[in-house]
């Protein structure tokens, strides 16, 4: 099915891989419906762009370069700055939770990059309508997960004292940049390979971490950062 619209979806890919973007590039510009206005290896540079050339939906991928704005941070500010672009996600790096955590942010969908290249335009498609995209099989998951009744249920399951507050002032920043990396999807082992440290310094980074905030698995951490919105 083709995009509805007057006139040609706009579509801005950010992907900081150069086979990745260039391969998405050649797939979308094969859509008749669809315009590319740009393709870019940064947010700085997306956000830069988009001020001049408007997109009507953002392709992006959630996990960049260590210097550059990515995950959630990236979603809030081009929801913010951009309200009028829908945000995409494609990423190898996901999870439930962190879909969840998007999907919260702005995106109005998550796309792997274990997927099919169909899934991709499909899911432009269904989000341009105005729609949220998910892969199927993950339909009913996330039903619950978006809902009401999963941050009530969060808010019981774990209480948080007025001492976590402080707990978060205590954190290195490294420690920070390790749990953010941590709520966008990365393995220890991924996050050693995005900064060139050693999995034997993420690792004890993470557990130093996990114990000033007197939590100790990432599903706890993802209820705390819903709740306490930090980090």
């Amino acid at each position: 099915m083709n995009w509805t619209g007057a006139a040609p979806l706009r579509i801005a890919l950010l992907d900081d891989h150069t086979v990745v973007r260039h391969g998405l590039l050649d797939l979308l510009s094969d859509e008749p419906d669809f315009r590319i206005v740009g393709a870019f290896a940064s947010s700085r540079e997306l956000i830069a762009n988009l001020r001049t050339a408007p997109a009507d939906l953002l392709l992006v991928d959630y996990v960049l370069a260590p210097d550059d704005i990515d995950g959630l941070n990236l979603i809030r500010a081009l929801s913010t700055r951009f309200p009028g672009s829908k945000i995409l996600v494609v990423s190898a790096h996901y999870n439930p939770a962190t879909i969840a955590l998007a999907l919260r942010a702005g995106a109005r969908g998550f796309v792997g990059k274990n997927q099919p290249l169909s899934d991709i335009v499909r899911a432009i498609r269904t989000v341009a309508r105005g729609h949220a995209y998910l892969n199927p099989e993950l339909e009913v998951e996330f039903a619950y997960l978006l809902s009401e009744s999963a941050v009530q249920d969060d808010a019981a399951a774990v209480a948080f004292s007025p001492a976590v507050h402080d707990s978060f002032a205590e954190l290195s920043p490294r420690e920070r940049e390790v749990l953010r990396c941590c709520l966008n999807g990365l393995s220890v082992t991924q996050i050693a390979d995005k900064y060139g440290r050693s999995v034997k310094t993420i690792s004890t980074q993470k557990h130093s971490a996990f114990r000033k905030l007197g939590i100790r698995t990432d599903n706890e951490l993802f209820k705390m950062h819903r709740q306490l919105g930090m980090l």
